[in-house]
């Protein structure tokens, strides 16, 4: 009867697999309801992170940790204690030896494909990070939880390599779009961050996704990361060149961060701090800016919320920029797990406010309405840091209903998008990838890429002869018609170089001449684990037609021909575009 059931249930699934494979419709109801369980996901570490909050600094229930006058010196405490137990975790986790793949890895180089051991780590250190008050955002535990279930049920219903991506960016943004109570923020957080490209195929899934998050989420009572913010002006000509002004100095800001946190982790490696030690040195860092003010703690949520919508000085403002950016650097590059997602949102309202402070004091200038300013300086700074210039323009949309001023929004999103782009390259999170040696700038699918190697490519049935041979002996082994190529290799068969047959039959060639008088590229060649665009990179810089394949100590291994590399990567890119947008 157990098998008979087993037999049943194995054949149910494979009829699953085969409709999600051959369904759109079935890949929209797949992510409808992995988007809903996103929702609970982003409800339930949420919770988990606050409560900790209020049991940790005696909060109210409606508290918020950042919007604190103040804080107990006593309770200050709970920093170096998470520092303390990120540390264990890090000791527990020694044995790892790598990072662990976050939703932009994962589409970017593998398929979608997340271990759950990864999603479950980076939660739960994201969690005890801001739950104890390091300056880091939720955002990537939402992102990285529901992220990871769609790719270990993708997985199990052994999805397409497309369809897997589709799914985990879906289910990605729909955890982030819950979080803010904002489904159109979190679908275009999908496209551009996590998926790397808007494709008719995922238009659905992603919004299904999205929407199924942001319902469960609102009526499961979680509040809205932001307040409505109806603009006071109307929005004139004038004002798009004053925000795209901002939208550049955002993106000076946000580079300077970036850089900032990378360094502070670098001198940090290099320091004699043991890995175990570095959170809760970082934490003892953070108690005196703590002290300074509680602006500086955690997200941000109850800051951004009381300096919109209380009228506070320049000089505060600044003051708070400073030290904000001082704790968000000093948790990230001492080990505290998160992101910058809020923190950005939080230091471009500053950015904005100071920014329309400053027009004001300009003689003759237009005022600028500093609530606005707050919400463009918002979008801008997120962009330059986390990048997505739609995503944070539907955020502005969604928090203001105001079309007007998301127009504004777009515009000084795409200057900030653009001058980082051309300056620096990459987003808060590729650019982290990019030191640990990674060189992705997006989440597009580049994956296949790696997976195209020079040894996946190379043949090995090469002719090879000795270097030291004559071109007597040369033109009698291999006599013109019956090969292009030969590889000469040395005395102990290692490569020195690639002969060409014509050559060897040139009237300007005595019999006694040596083969390695003739044989090219004797110093370039290719290692097995080269990627198709290191190897096109080399035919374009030697202008070769074939380049030989050798292992590590200098054995011939094989041939690639250029002709057969640009075959095959053109091969793998119509298959990549049949897949993001149909036949």
């Amino acid at each position: 009867m157990a098998a008979l059931h087993s037999s049943a249930l194995a054949r149910l699934l494979a009829g699953l697999r085969r409709q999600l494979r051959a369904s759109e419709a079935a890949l929209i109801a797949l992510a409808l309801g992995l988007g809903s369980i996103a929702g609970l996901l982003t409800l339930a570490q949420g919770a988990l992170a606050h409560r900790m909050q209020r049991i940790l600094y005696g909060l109210g229930g409606g508290d918020r940790l950042s919007a604190q006058s103040e804080i107990d010196p006593g309770r200050l405490v709970a920093l170096p204690l998470g520092g303390a137990i990120l540390g264990l975790l890090i000791y527990l986790a020694r044995r790892r030896r790598r990072a662990p793949i976050d939703v932009v890895e994962a589409n970017a180089l593998h398929g979608g494909v997340i271990p759950s051991r990864d999603s479950f780590a980076v939660s739960a250190q994201t969690i005890i990070s801001n739950g104890v008050g390091a300056s880091v955002g939720l955002e990537a535990a939402y992102a990285q939880l529901a992220g990871g279930l769609a790719s270990v049920v993708g997985q199990w219903l052994r999805l397409r390599r497309n369809d897997l991506r589709i799914l985990v960016g879906a289910c990605a943004g729909a955890g982030v779009g819950a979080a803010f109570g904002a489904p159109l923020t979190g679908a275009f957080y999908a496209f551009e961050i996590v998926i790397g490209a808007y494709t008719p195929a995922a238009i659905a899934p992603v919004a299904t996704a999205a929407l199924a998050a942001a319902v469960t989420a609102r009526a499961l009572g979680l509040p809205a990361y932001l307040i409505v913010l109806p603009t006071a002006d109307p929005i004139v000509s004038s004002d798009y060149f004053l925000f795209a002004a901002l939208g550049l100095v955002c993106a000076i800001v946000g580079i300077v961060i970036m850089q900032a946190v990378t360094l502070v982790e670098s001198l940090v490696r290099r320091s004699p701090i043991p890995d175990v030690a570095r959170p809760f040195t970082g934490a003892l860092l953070l108690v005196p800016i703590a002290l300074m003010t509680p602006q500086v703690l955690s997200a941000g949520h109850g800051a951004l919320h009381l300096d919109l919508t209380t009228k506070v000085s320049i000089g505060f403002l600044a003051t708070i920029f400073v030290l904000k950016i001082l704790a968000s650097v000093v948790s990230l590059g001492f080990g505290f797990r998160g992101g910058l997602f809020f923190a950005s949102l939080f230091l471009g309202s500053i950015t904005g406010q100071c920014f329309a402070f400053l027009v004001e004091a300009i003689p003759g200038a237009s005022p600028v309405n500093a609530s606005d300013a707050a919400l463009i300086g918002m979008a801008a700074l997120a962009v330059a840091v986390v990048g997505g210039p739609l995503t944070m323009s539907m955020l502005v949309l969604e928090a203001t209903h105001d079309f007007a001023l998301t127009s504004v929004a777009i515009t000084a999103s795409l200057c900030a998008s653009t001058l980082v782009r051309e300056t620096f390259g990459f987003s808060f999170s590729t650019w982290r990838l990019h030191t640990r040696g990674e060189t992705i700038r997006s989440a597009r699918d580049v994956g296949w890429v790696r997976n195209l190697t020079a040894g996946k490519m190379m043949r090995r049935d090469t002719p090879t002869i000795e270097d030291t041979a004559n071109l007597a002996e040369f033109r009698r082994r291999f006599p013109l018609g019956s090969t292009r190529i030969v590889v000469a290799v040395d005395e102990a068969g290692a490569y020195a170089g690639i002969v060409r047959v014509s050559a060897a039959f040139a009237a300007d060639r005595e019999e006694d001449d040596n083969v390695s008088c003739i044989a090219r590229l004797q110093d370039t060649a290719l290692a097995p684990e080269q990627d198709v665009s290191a190897i096109m990179r080399l035919f374009e810089a030697e202008e070769a037609d074939e380049l030989a394949v050798i292992d590590g100590k200098g054995d011939l291994l094989g041939i690639v021909s250029e002709k057969y590399v640009r075959r095959r990567y053109t091969d793998e890119i119509e298959k990549a575009q049949k897949d993001l947008f149909g036949d």
